[in-house]
């Protein structure tokens, strides 16, 4: 049986849309799924999505699933116990290793480390992730650094330090503002 701890409705500030996802618990697992809805381009999107991690959450599994216009999304996404990982049956060698999945397309998976390394005011960390990029589905690496500044504010940067934004979280770490792009309308 899954017990629920956490749900939150985002809306999108840069372009027509909407994003909602919840955290479950079960088994020893936690348990994001969403869906997202919104505009690229002109074409219509909705992509649901599902990510899995141990208890320390580090992720085991992902899933994406929906269509971009006429074009059809269905992405499974498994990691192995030595951190390799597979996406629809094929190794993925460029990201073997990383702890975290990233959604480049949702606010949801920033939770994952901001919920793993749950870091004290003052401490930040740099993070590996498999950033599944939007609208390829391809995965790569996206170095980050999370720098916690408050209780409820991180610094984020990656590529380098060529992305940089403030990252504002509710008491799950859930972002609630993310860089002018994401800003939430309901949690619960």
């Amino acid at each position: 049986m899954s017990k629920p701890h956490d749900a939150i409705l985002w809306r999108r500030l840069d372009r027509a849309g909407h994003e909602a996802a919840r955290v479950t618990s079960a088994d020893g697992l936690w348990h994001i799924s969403g869906c997202a809805v919104f505009v690229e381009g002109e074409l219509p999107v909705r992509l649901d999505y599902n990510v899995s991690c141990d208890a320390s959450w580090t992720t085991r599994s992902a899933s994406v699933a929906g269509w971009i216009g006429a074009r059809t999304i269905d992405v499974q996404i498994e990691v192995n116990d030595e951190r390799q990982w597979l996406m629809n049956g094929d190794p993925q060698a460029a990201v073997s290793g990383c702890v975290d999945v990233d959604l480049n397309f949702s606010p949801s998976t920033n939770l994952l480390p901001v919920r793993r390394l749950n870091l004290s005011i003052g401490e930040e960390a740099v993070v590996r992730a498999a950033w599944l990029r939007f609208p390829s589905f391809q995965l790569e690496v996206l170095e980050q650094v999370y720098r916690r500044t408050a209780v409820d504010l991180y610094e984020y940067e990656s590529a380098g330090g060529s992305f940089k934004a403030q990252l504002r979280v509710n008491q799950f770490g859930f972002p609630v503002e993310y860089a002018g792009v994401w800003q939430v309308e309901a949690s619960a």
